[in-house]
């Protein structure tokens, strides 16, 4: 039932064109305030993921064949996949295909399935890049999500179009050096920088605190994905272990894709910097992740306890 009303949101978002941001009709007005089903999705798909898996281990330890009996769920969750792709999300598209990847090679399933897989999707995306920044392809460029991609390998030559975010995001780092010119003494979110609160904040935070106080807050946001995984992996309980893997991931390819579009090396993709970039849904979204987990942690923690007086 929780699945399906996920959808429903999803499908939701496409029908109020007043509240299109950036090209992406993602947001559903509730009063005062806008949610975007997207930022719900991941965690959901998390949870749903989990508890399937879970369900269906010994179908899962069969190989390659327990894809064809997953055949159902696995085409709900492309589904849901599809349709954060034609708001247009193609950063939430990829999040949600990379949880669910992760989720499927930690469930069990034959470890020469996921190496195959991985192997695949390496290879595609080496070559697509490769082609891309090698061969100019003028019909698609009239598609945003394409000029975008080409901006990363050619930031410069795309400065007054989709190259304009990275460029400045450039400046703004060299600009802080390693100690920074000071807390709120940036000059590139004075209108120089787009987005500077939300995918580009990193950006300021290394401007204003140099590239040592921005190590700093990605290191502390890595430490937390690491102590995620660390309750994961110490888990006697499979679906405890399989939405921390799901949450860790979540987050990592969130960080991921921010910071690799802050140092020009990935496509911009409206991806948040967790915790730190302006965003309500996904802060609310995170908030109720941690006290997931949480509530995982705490419960790990009695039932070790209750062992040794046992």
């Amino acid at each position: 039932m929780t699945y399906i009303l996920l959808i429903y949101l999803v499908v939701l978002s496409h029908v109020h064109p007043e509240t299109t941001i950036n090209g992406a009709s993602a947001w559903i007005p509730i009063g005062p305030f806008n949610l975007q089903p997207s930022e719900l999705a991941k965690l959901v798909l998390i949870l749903y993921l989990a508890h399937m898996f879970t369900n269906r281990q010994a179908q899962l330890l069969e190989g390659e064949n327990s894809l064809k009996k997953l055949r159902q769920p696995i085409i709900l969750v492309g589904g849901m996949i599809l349709l954060v792709l034609l708001q247009p999300d193609t950063g939430g598209m990829m999040i949600l295909s990379i949880i669910t990847f992760v989720m499927v090679a930690s469930s069990g399933i034959a470890s020469s399935w996921g190496l195959k897989m991985s192997g695949i999707g390496a290879f595609i995306v080496s070559v697509g890049y490769f082609i891309i920044a090698n061969v100019r392809f003028p019909s698609l460029e009239k598609y945003y999500q394409f000029r975008r991609l080409v901006a990363v390998m050619h930031p410069f030559a795309w400065k007054a179009r989709e190259g304009n975010q990275i460029v400045n995001s450039f400046y703004a780092i060299n600009h802080g050096g390693l100690f920074g010119v000071g807390l709120g003494n940036s000059t590139q979110k004075l209108g120089y920088l787009p987005e500077p609160y939300t995918d580009f904040i990193l950006a300021i935070i290394t401007e204003e605190l140099g590239v040592i106080g921005a190590l700093v807050v990605v290191g502390l946001i890595f430490f937390l994905i690491l102590r995620i995984l660390l309750i994961g992996i110490r888990s006697k309980n499979a679906y405890h272990s399989l939405i921390a893997y799901g949450i860790a991931t979540m987050m990592f390819i969130q960080a991921s894709f921010n910071i690799g579009a802050v140092l020009g090396v990935l496509p911009v993709t409206g991806v948040t910097l967790p915790f730190i970039s302006y965003g309500g849904s996904s802060l609310l979204i995170l908030a109720m992740a941690m006290g997931i987990m949480l509530n995982i942690s705490a419960a790990e923690t009695k039932l070790k306890q209750e062992e040794r007086h046992a």
